[in-house]
Order: structure tokens, then C-alpha cells, then sequence
């Protein structure tokens, strides 16, 4: 079988947040400043994502919030054995959400979540050592979901909606180690594709055990995103045949541009917890079960008949959230939380698009009320990944890279909460 000099090239993003993967967890302030909980505290309209059963629950009729983070991510990499040593320098992306709800009757609400839990930015410097693997990339991915909440009885209700995605991505890498033009250009390709779409469901469900105690639970389903009309753009290749040579064992593709076809799985989580309340304090713990042994390969077949089958081997991956909120006054609620989030990479893929290891994220944040219908919600989230010495052993020239990855992020966040 041939196979063209590429890897990883649908859908990587070192979204260096939590969640592990290309997930990133960034779905709103309350949420986020308390440690990224929510599935069973009714607290505002975060729950649009957080489980929809609890809309029903809200005290009005009319609920909404808006908000967005700037994410500042830092991968350090570094092969102890040579010396050499790169560090992104990435510039910051802005995961956003916004959530509505109205409350038809008192069994009845109706919600509106929109959402970007995949997506980041991440550039490599030109020409460092694993830019045969990944130079830079652009991801984006959109979630759009009309939402039903439903009170079975005044302690139990359920809720969820289909979910729409719409995504796009720009990636860039060098073909191999070596590989160049005439003029000494690297050779290297190029993948772009938008409006990549598919569909997609939740479902929640929430039960108030006690007036100070409820519990919840959310399931997200897995999305499959294909990706059909997207080009490959082949630059600075020793090739201006106008098709694929072989040298050897090696296929060289010509310069141009050609179609691709790939897929990439957004995998299916399972999140439950619970909510204490008593007099001004709220404790949250939450539990989220994400399936990511879906991913076990990247299969990239282009027009020319060429292909890159790349392993990812995933495995399935937990994370344990709990977060905190004390009611300073009646106008400030004051938030904390951590989590621990285990990272899905097994050893020996551990690639530079996705250098993820185990995590520990620290958040914080508060509420400050304008009026009776507004809030100003704020948050701020550091993330330490693990120190790790790694490789990806699947390179499509047969060899291996590694060496030791230091991974960081700082992720503030604003926004706005209405209640009517």
C-alpha cells in the first residue's frame, strides 16, 4: 500500500484546557470557577449544557447566559539525549456559550445551547524537530442544541435535545525530516476543510433528594465527524511530475492540490454528581466517564489514490471535579474548585498535536450582581499537566519521536447571567 509522508492531519488540537484529548472543557464562569461542576446544581442557565433536566427547575421564567475565556497555552518539548528544545507560541483562543431557557409552565421549559467544546490554536516554531509531525494548527468546532426539560414530579425531572456540530480545520506539517525543493524549502503539506458537520444527542436526568441535596446525571453521545471535501495542498515536494513518484520504498507526492477523506470521533461522556446546599455555602462534586477508546486510528485516504493510516490506541478516561461557593452578600458569590483529569493517551502515542498527560486544574472565580435580572460572572482556571517523558512510535518512515513534554495553561473568563 502506498502511503503519502503525513500524519495526524484531521481535527488535532493541543486544546491545552482539561478533558483530556482534543476536548475542551470550558462551558461556562459558575461552572468552570467551581471546578468545572454542574450536573446537578441549579444555579443559572449553565445547565443548558451542564443537564438540561435542571432547566425545569430554574424560579424564572426566563433564564440566560453568555460568556467567553482567552485560553494562553504553553507545551515546552525537549530530547534530553541531543539538547534540542522547541516551545509554542501560540496565540490565544476564545472558547465561547451561550445557553437560554423559557419556562412554559412549571413542567414545562424549553432551552437553547450553543458551545464550543473542541477547538484551539497552536503554532511550533518553523523547522523544529518534530516538524515532520506538526508545524501548526486551527480547529473549531460549534455545538448547536435546541433543548426540552421536563418535571415527571416536583423532586424528578428529565431533559436533553439533538445535538448539531459544525466544524473546521487548518492544518500544516513538513513531509518528513529531510525532504526539500531545490531552493532548500522543506517539503510539506497542508489540510483544510470547513463545514464539516453531523448530529448528535444528549439526555439528563435530575432528582432533588432532599431540599438542601440533588443529583444528576447527563450523557452526551458519541459524533462521528467526516470529513469529504476538504483539500490537501502538497508544496515544495522534489516533484513537478504532475503525479506521485516512488523512490525506492518512499512515495512522493507532486505539488498541487488534491481532496481527502477522513474521520475523527468526538467521544461519548457520561457525567454524574451531586449538590449540598445549606445556609450560604454549596458543595459540588461531579464525575465524568469519557469514551475515548472509539479513537483507535486515523485513517487519511486522499484523491490520488494515496493514503496515512496513523494508531491512536485511546483509551477510556475519568475525571473527578469538585468546587465550592460561599454567598459573601447578597450581591457576591465567591467560587473555587479542582479537578483531576486523566489523561486518554497510552504510552508510545503520545504526538505533539495532542501532548497530553495527566492534569490538575485549580479554579476560581465569583458572581457580582448589577440588578435583580443581571450578574457579572468571572473565573479563572490554571492547569499543570504532568511532567512526562514520551513518544509517538508510529511515524510513517518507521522511526520514533520523544522526549520530555512540560505543559501548562492560564484560562480567565467573563461573563453574563439574566434572569427575568
Amino acid at each position: 500500500m502506498k502511503r503519502v509522508l503525513v500524519t495526524s492531519l484531521f481535527l488535532l488540537a493541543s486544546a491545552i484546557t482539561f478533558a483530556g484529548g482534543y476536548r475542551v472543557g470550558l462551558q461556562g464562569q459558575r461552572a468552570l470557577a467551581m471546578g468545572h461542576t454542574g450536573v446537578a446544581y441549579v444555579n443559572s442557565a449553565e445547565l443548558a449544557f451542564f443537564n438540561p433536566a435542571g432547566l425545569v427547575f430554574l424560579e424564572n421564567k426566563i433564564n440566560a447566559s453568555a460568556g467567553g475565556f482567552g485560553v494562553f497555552s504553553s507545551v515546552a518539548w525537549q530530547n534530553e539525549g541531543t539538547g534540542q528544545y522547541a516551545q509554542t507560541d501560540s496565540p490565544m483562543s476564545t472558547p465561547f456559550y451561550l445557553y437560554g431557557s423559557y419556562a412554559l409552565n412549571e413542567n414545562l421549559s424549553l432551552g437553547l445551547a450553543v458551545y464550543t467544546p473542541y477547538g484551539s490554536t497552536v503554532e511550533w516554531p518553523t523547522d523544529w524537530a518534530g516538524s515532520h509531525l506538526v508545524n501548526n494548527i486551527e480547529l473549531a468546532a460549534i455545538f448547536i442544541q435546541p433543548l426540552v426539560s421536563f418535571k415527571i414530579s416536583d423532586k424528578f425531572s428529565v431533559g436533553g435535545g439533538p445535538i448539531f456540530v459544525t466544524g473546521n480545520v487548518n492544518f500544516n506539517r513538513n513531509a518528513n525530516r529531510f525532504l526539500t525543493d531545490l531552493e532548500g524549502n522543506r517539503s510539506n503539506v497542508t489540510i483544510d476543510d470547513s463545514g464539516v458537520t453531523n448530529w448528535g444527542y444528549s439526555v439528563g436526568a435530575m432528582f432533588k433528594v432532599t431540599e438542601d441535596f440533588t443529583l444528576g446525571a447527563n450523557y452526551r453521545s458519541e459524533i462521528i465527524l467526516d470529513s469529504k471535501d476538504g483539500t490537501a495542498t502538497f508544496a515544495n515536494f522534489p516533484n513537478d511530475s504532475g503525479a506521485p513518484i516512488t523512490v525506492g520504498t518512499t512515495t512522493i507526492p507532486s505539488n498541487g492540490t488534491t481532496g481527502f477523506t477522513a474521520s475523527l470521533p468526538l467521544p461519548a461522556e457520561l457525567t454524574v454528581g451531586g449538590s449540598y446546599s445549606k445556609d450560604k455555602w454549596v458543595v459540588n462534586f461531579d464525575y465524568t466517564r469519557t469514551f475515548w477508546d472509539v479513537y483507535e486510528d486515523l485513517d487519511i485516504v486522499f484523491s490520488n489514490g494515496q493514503e496515512s493510516i496513523n494508531p491512536r490506541n485511546y483509551k477510556n478516561s475519568s475525571i473527578y471535579k469538585v468546587g465550592f461557593g460561599y454567598s459573601a452578600s447578597e450581591r457576591i458569590m465567591l467560587r473555587a474548585g479542582y479537578y483531576f483529569d486523566e489523561s486518554p493517551v497510552r504510552s508510545g502515542y503520545f504526538a505533539p498535536e495532542t501532548p497530553r498527560n495527566d492534569s490538575n486544574g485549580f479554579t476560581a472565580g465569583l458572581s457580582y450582581v448589577i440588578s435583580d435580572s443581571f450578574a457579572i460572572d468571572a473565573s479563572f482556571l490554571y492547569v499543570r499537566f504532568k511532567e512526562i517523558n514520551e513518544s509517538y512510535d508510529y511515524v510513517d518512515d518507521g522511526s520514533s519521536f520523544g522526549g520530555a513534554y512540560k505543559s501548562s495553561a492560564f484560562v480567565p473568563g467573563i461573563g453574563l447571567t439574566y434572569k427575568l
